[in-house]
Parts: C-alpha cells; sequence; structure tokens
C-alpha cells in the first residue's frame, strides 16, 4: 500500500495528509476547489516552517513533506489509489455521495475508509459495492500528534481488510485500538458528552467558560478543559456528535445542549472562527 488519496481540506484531512507523506506515502489531497487547496497548501507549509524556525524539524523533512502531497480538485486522481481517507463534514448523505463517485473511479482492489467521528460505518458502506472493503479509520485531532486511531469495522468489513489498515496505521507510528459499530465509538462517547455537559453548567450559570475547564484541569488532571478542547474540536462537530448520539440511541443524556446549539447557530464554532467559548 503505498498512494493515499485524501478527501478534505479541512485541519483533520490536512493533519492526515501530513502524517501519510511523514512517512513516505505517495498523498494526493482533495479539495473541491483550487481556493481549497491552496488554502491547505499555505497552511501546511506554514506549519512545517515555523517546525524549521524552532529547531523542531530539519528543512530537507520539511521540504519533503510538501513535496510529497499532490494538491487536486479531481476525483479522477484517486484512480490509482490503494487507499481512500474521507474527512468532510458529518453528514452522511454526503459521504455516500462522494463514496458512490468514488466506486466508479477506482480500482476494485482500493480500500474505503471513512474519518467520521459518530456516523455508522456500515451505512455510508452502503452506497458502494465494496463493502468488505469499507472501514472506519477514525483519527484524533491534532492527528499529527494524537497516537490513536480508532479502526471500526462495519458489518461487512472483512478480516483482510481490517489486517491490512491496522497493519498500516502501525506502519504510520499510530496506535490502533479495535472498535465494534456503535454510535460514537469509544472516545467521542465517552468526551462530547462530557463537553455538552460542560456547556449546560456555563448555561445554567453555575459555573463561567474559564472556572468550568479550571476545575477539570486542577481536580480531574486535564490537561486541557472540556470548552477549550470543544473549541478545538469545533462546536459544529461537537453537536454533529450529540445530534446523531441521540438519533441513534434515542437516550436523553445524549440531547445536545440549547448553549451549544446557540453557539454554533451563531458562528461560534471554536478556533476556526476565531471564537468559541474562549477569543482565538
Amino acid at each position: 500500500m503505498k498512494n493515499i488519496f485524501v478527501i478534505g481540506t479541512g485541519t483533520m484531512g490536512l493533519d492526515i495528509a501530513q502524517v501519510f507523506s511523514t512517512f513516505g506515502y505517495n498523498v494526493h489531497m482533495f479539495g473541491r476547489t483550487p481556493e481549497s487547496t491552496g488554502r491547505a497548501l499555505a497552511k501546511l507549509t506554514k506549519g512545517l516552517n515555523k517546525r524549521v524556525e524552532r529547531g523542531k524539524m530539519e528543512r530537507e523533512k520539511a521540504d519533503a513533506i510538501i513535496n510529497g502531497i499532490t494538491f487536486t480538485n479531481s476525483y479522477d486522481d484517486a484512480k490509482d489509489a490503494d487507499l481512500v481517507i474521507e474527512a468532510i463534514i458529518e453528514n452522511v448523505d454526503l459521504k455516500k455521495i462522494l463514496f458512490r463517485t468514488l466506486e466508479n473511479i477506482c480500482p476494485e482492489t482500493t480500500i474505503f475508509a471513512t474519518n467520521t467521528s459518530s456516523i455508522s460505518i456500515t451505512e455510508i458502506a452502503s452506497a458502494t459495492n465494496r463493502p468488505d472493503k469499507f472501514i472506519g479509520m477514525h483519527f484524533f485531532n491534532p492527528a499529527t500528534v494524537m497516537k490513536l486511531v480508532e479502526l471500526i469495522r462495519g458489518m461487512h468489513t472483512s478480516d483482510e481488510t481490517f489486517a491490512a489498515i491496522r497493519d498500516l496505521t502501525v506502519a504510520i507510528g499510530k496506535d490502533p485500538v479495535e472498535v465494534a459499530e456503535a454510535p460514537g465509538f469509544v472516545v467521542n462517547r465517552l468526551l462530547i458528552p462530557m463537553i455538552n455537559e460542560a456547556c449546560e453548567i456555563v448555561q445554567n450559570g453555575i459555573a463561567s467558560p474559564a472556572d468550568v475547564d479550571k476545575a477539570m484541569q486542577l481536580g480531574c488532571n486535564h490537561p486541557m478543559g472540556p470548552l477549550a478542547l470543544g473549541d478545538l474540536i469545533g462546536l459544529d462537530v461537537c453537536l454533529a456528535i450529540m445530534d446523531t448520539l441521540y438519533n441513534e440511541t434515542g437516550d436523553s443524556k445524549y440531547r445536545a445542549s440549547c448553549l451549544l446549539r446557540k453557539m454554533v447557530r451563531a458562528g461560534k464554532l471554536g478556533r476556526k472562527t476565531g471564537k468559541g467559548f474562549f477569543e482565538y
């Protein structure tokens, strides 16, 4: 497995592409417009240049990572892909349309993977003719740093596909965990409701955002408070995961906080917009 096709020029897609390029894989990164791929390249270059300036990376290595990624606006460049990884927004219909399109471009041997943080792998795979070669490959933000990758089997994911992706995950320096298909998988089923409850605490006037985070950092030894973490993840992503958990389980404990929904509607999504519970 050598040729990787990454879809989505947001934070996760760009980080995933960088990880694979770092380990010498040939990476194509798809964005819908020249503007989106241009922004992604600029962000990648800026981030790597900072590492070089701080003495954390050699110039030659940074250049090799950048040169190892080909930015494209055409799905046709997936025609030689060994693996496609999708990292677009949490919308099941858009994901299904995407993979249905790639079904007619990629070889039959290509494995399809989704970086979804909560959506059913089986449902997304149903849009393809290769559900046995479909798997969840959930990286964590920032993917260039975080070691964990949740590997989620769909109902039809073959043992061969799982083994190939598990070995690939190890080859790029990550630690895989096998997860059965369930809403939110493991990490987000625990983490996102905690962030949601932190929103409830603020909404009910129990504590300020700063004090909520301070309490969890000093009281539970968390490196980052839940609201700052929500800002890092993206409050829109947190809301989408809560809605998926609630819709899939019907359990009221997964009902999204009204404050979380209001902030998303107001465009206060966290770091990506410069303001969420905190300003950036």
